[in-house]
């Protein structure tokens, strides 16, 4: 029971908070940017999506999840270069997921009616895409760019 109180600690309910959010940001930047470039620019959709909803991450991560406060130069510097580094890695995740889901995989050619609307295959792939990078950035941040010092 103490692991679940932990689990559900503000600063996970937090994270999942803004992480939604930032989910949000990234579709709607993702709808977007496929609505004027083609579908088949899906790729490029998602690196600007991803930038917009890193930027968007970033500044909420550090101020109202991990309450980082320092505004000094190294100490943002090194938040931020560790941030963009791991938020990279997590890109290359998705891209690669998403390629093999949707080109290999041709997730694309199906859909899933769910009461009355119908969510593409691309759609679900980007959706379980996001889920994954989700508790990978989580962790990423937790654990490394916004640990808390000891003492």
């Amino acid at each position: 029971m103490e692991k679940l109180k932990k689990l559900l600690s503000g600063e996970v309910v937090k994270y999942l908070v803004f992480g939604v959010l930032a989910t949000v940001v990234n579709f709607t930047v993702y709808f977007a940017v496929t609505a004027v470039l083609g579908e088949d620019m899906y790729l490029v959709a998602n690196v600007i999506a991803w930038i917009a909803a890193v930027a968007f991450a970033y500044v909420t991560n550090k101020l109202w999840v991990f309450e980082s406060r320092s505004w000094k130069k190294d100490v943002l510097l090194k938040e931020l270069g560790a941030f963009v580094s791991a938020r990279l890695f997590s890109l290359g995740v998705e891209e690669l997921g998403l390629f093999v889901t949707i080109d290999l995989m041709r997730f694309d050619s199906w859909a899933l009616e769910i009461a009355g609307f119908s969510i593409g295959g691309d759609m679900l792939a980007k959706l379980f895409m996001q889920f994954v990078v989700i508790v990978m950035n989580y962790v990423f941040s937790k654990l490394v760019i916004f640990k808390k010092k000891a003492g």
